[in-house]
């Protein structure tokens, strides 16, 4: 059918904030993890929809919808909602790699579920999808000293030595997302944790 509409079976959503203000923040870890993998994959994510930026690409052997929520961080479960009911995908193929302050500094932590824990995207999927059974990958930015401002740090830039180690937790998150696709999030937590 000429109409008929492209299946999906998983959205990886990366989470951030849109605009340059925002590109190279703590916050957007998301964003620069799946820019980072429509990179490696030869395509821009630079088709607009469901509130997003994203493409439909083939990785770790299955369709994926690979999007970046343009909502806003606190709003980004309306984008990953609509772009599930569109393509009925379950919770649990909505893959969401995103920024966790109570992690150091490029240390990665894979989840089947799991509460937001303070996130306000995540939060904001949770409401929108009605459950908190998605998988996730947080990746470690770190927390600001003592006395030091929370909403100060995420949207802050991370330090060259932090940038570096950072890089290399964009890559090993893309191979932690391969594997909870192709082997379930079991193996990517035994893996990459």
């Amino acid at each position: 059918m000429l109409f008929e509409k492209k299946s999906v079976d998983w959205l990886i959503v990366g989470l951030g904030n849109p605009g340059q203000k925002y590109a190279s923040t703590r916050h957007n870890m998301g964003f620069l993890t799946v820019d980072l993998l429509a990179e490696r994959l030869g395509v821009k994510l630079n088709k607009v929809k469901f509130k997003s930026a994203y493409h439909i690409v083939s990785f770790a052997g299955t369709k994926c919808l690979v999007m970046k929520p343009q909502t806003y961080m606190n709003l980004s479960g309306e984008a990953v909602r609509e772009a599930a009911q569109f393509y009925k995908v379950p919770a649990d193929h909505v893959l969401v790699i995103y920024d966790d302050v109570s992690l150091p500094v490029g240390k990665l932590r894979v989840r089947p579920t799991g509460s937001a824990g303070g996130h306000n995207g995540i939060k904001n999927i949770i409401a929108h999808l009605g459950t908190q059974d998605f998988p996730r990958i947080k990746i470690g930015t770190g927390a600001p000293g003592e006395g030091g401002d929370m909403i100060d740090w995420v949207i802050g830039t991370p330090s060259q030595a932090e940038r570096k180690i950072l890089l290399d937790a964009f890559e090993r998150a893309i191979d932690a997302a391969a594997c909870v696709i192709e082997h379930g999030c079991q193996r990517a937590m035994n893996d990459f944790n």
